[in-house]
């Protein structure tokens, strides 16, 4: 962990003393990964770090998460994301009705002969966090930049 007190001093402006402050407190993911994303909005990233990734956790990241890459897709980096799997793209950010993810959760599929439906093999996931993937979705599907590991 680095703390590292950076003088600050009148007329730095803001992002001298958000780079101050950030310099100065412990870093987490998130943290550092909303200071790298000027321009993210910290509500979409609270609301992809809080509400998302549990579900994404309990639901997907067995098969899409870490070093698992079925499909050739990885859902658990911003960078795997964007790039999809084998059938290409899955999100279509601020649009939760084309995107691939959200017809796969559904269980709508698009293609009724092999509906490939997500979680494979086990019941959908609940309503409640179908809307709460969609409603990420339509907010721009905002997620923390990938931080070097």
């Amino acid at each position: 962990m680095r703390r590292v007190l950076v003088g600050v001093g009148v007329g730095i402006g803001v992002a001298g003393f958000v780079l101050a402050l950030s310099t100065a407190l412990p870093t987490t993911h998130v943290q550092a990964a909303a200071a790298a994303g000027a321009g993210q909005d910290s509500a979409d990233l609270k609301m992809y770090t809080d509400k998302v990734v549990p579900i994404f956790q309990a639901n997907c990241y067995r098969c899409h998460g870490g070093m698992n890459h079925r499909g050739g897709f990885v859902m658990d980096t911003k960078a795997g994301m964007a790039k999809g799997g084998h059938d290409g793209s899955v999100i279509v950010a601020g649009h939760p009705e084309q995107s691939l993810l959200v017809k796969l959760i559904r269980h709508e599929g698009p293609n009724k002969d092999d509906p490939m439906d997500m979680p494979p093999n086990k019941p959908k996931i609940s309503d409640a966090d179908i809307a709460t993937v969609e409603q990420w979705v339509k907010a721009g599907a905002i997620m923390p930049d990938d931080v070097a590991k």
